[in-house]
């Protein structure tokens, strides 16, 4: 039984924490947390940037938990899209939102964009490394990448649905050891409980057999 974590507040993040949001969207993403009967528990690291890893994602219904844990506690977080999504409207939208266009045709790379993106301004950037909601094969590496090339941590959460509870369950500097920075990750949120437990992904899988023998 891994130990409980203390709660999470608006007032938690320490001062070089980025914010952004208004106290209404705030307020709202509070309520939207109580009446789901969920709340935000763990540890975050007080700077200006990080890549925050959200695994496991098996439901769209992270994705409303996500935005209003986000909204409840006003942290600056951005998130990847395709440039395209950033035009007219629906591209006033996405950066309201806190989207990072970025084009995959460019002869710039994906990490670089965001790398540059991060730079113009603090943010923490939200990415969900198994990149589908069905079972991936393994995670998608570059927030890895992003991560080392600004010298930044990697905040690890998950959203346990047995708990109900948005756990921050740690966070690493990059060491350059891949394979075992990822699977201290995995090893953290091995008692998360996820909406659809039979689409983890294999990395969790794996280990949960290995915790099985």
């Amino acid at each position: 039984m891994k130990q409980e974590l203390p709660p999470i507040t608006p007032t938690t993040p320490g001062a070089a924490v980025p914010r952004r949001g208004h106290w209404l969207l705030a307020g709202l993403g509070r309520l939207i947390l109580k009446l789901m009967g969920w709340r935000i528990v763990g540890e975050l690291p007080d700077v200006e940037r990080a890549v925050l890893v959200v695994a496991p994602h098996t439901s769209n219904i992270d994705g409303v938990i996500g935005l209003s844990a986000i909204q409840a506690l006003r942290i600056h977080v951005k998130f990847m899209g395709k440039h395209t999504l950033f035009e007219g409207r629906l591209g006033r939208l996405m950066y309201w939102l806190g989207g990072i266009p970025v084009n995959r045709d460019s002869a710039q790379d994906l990490v670089e964009q965001t790398v540059t993106a991060m730079q113009r301004q603090p943010c923490w950037l939200g990415i969900a490394p198994e990149g589908t909601r069905k079972g991936a094969h393994r995670w998608k590496t570059g927030f890895y990448r992003i991560a080392e090339e600004q010298d930044i941590p990697v905040v690890v959460l998950g959203f346990c649905y047995r708990r109900r509870q948005v756990r921050v369950v740690g966070s690493v500097m990059p060491t350059g050891d891949l394979e075992a920075d990822l699977q201290w990750m995995v090893h953290m949120l091995g008692d998360i409980v996820p909406r659809h437990p039979e689409l983890l992904s294999t990395p969790f899988l794996a280990q949960k057999a290995d915790s099985d023998l």
